[in-house]
């Protein structure tokens, strides 16, 4: 692994410090990487009403593309895990579609393991409404 994905991970695991998981106790960090170089950190935010939460990824996503970074390179993932970390499906699907061509980092709690993806290897044929829906 890179000194530069080494280092989003460990941005990573330290943004799930941050994380709002009083519900569930499953705290999780996302660091996305901007081409420019900028890192725009995010981590899950759990509300009474589990339905109004949101996950790290796409805090991060978000984070990153309302600042103006629409060309993320990669993204590292950190959770309350013994293995890497699994995103869950609408975290692929985000992540697909706002991050096509970026370096997936999944790491599991201390980070000492670290898979790596692509997003298509998350979400294969994943939803696009421009190419999916009928035309008339």
């Amino acid at each position: 692994m890179t000194k530069v994905d080494r280092d989003l991970v460990e941005q990573a695991r330290s943004a799930a410090s941050r994380a709002r998981a009083d519900y569930s106790g499953f705290a999780v960090g996302a660091a996305a990487l901007a081409s420019d170089g900028r890192v725009f950190i995010g981590a899950n935010i759990e509300l009474s009403v589990y339905g109004l939460s949101m996950c790290a990824e796409r805090v991060a996503l978000f984070k990153a593309y309302t600042e103006g970074a629409d060309d993320i390179v990669a993204l590292a993932v950190a959770g309350s895990t013994v293995r890497p970390i699994s995103p869950c499906g609408a975290c692929r699907q985000v992540i697909w579609e706002l991050a096509p061509n970026a370096r997936i980092l999944l790491a599991n709690q201390d980070g000492s393991e670290v898979a790596k993806h692509t997003p298509a290897d998350l979400l294969p044929n994943g939803f696009f409404l421009d190419t999916d829906r009928i035309q008339d």
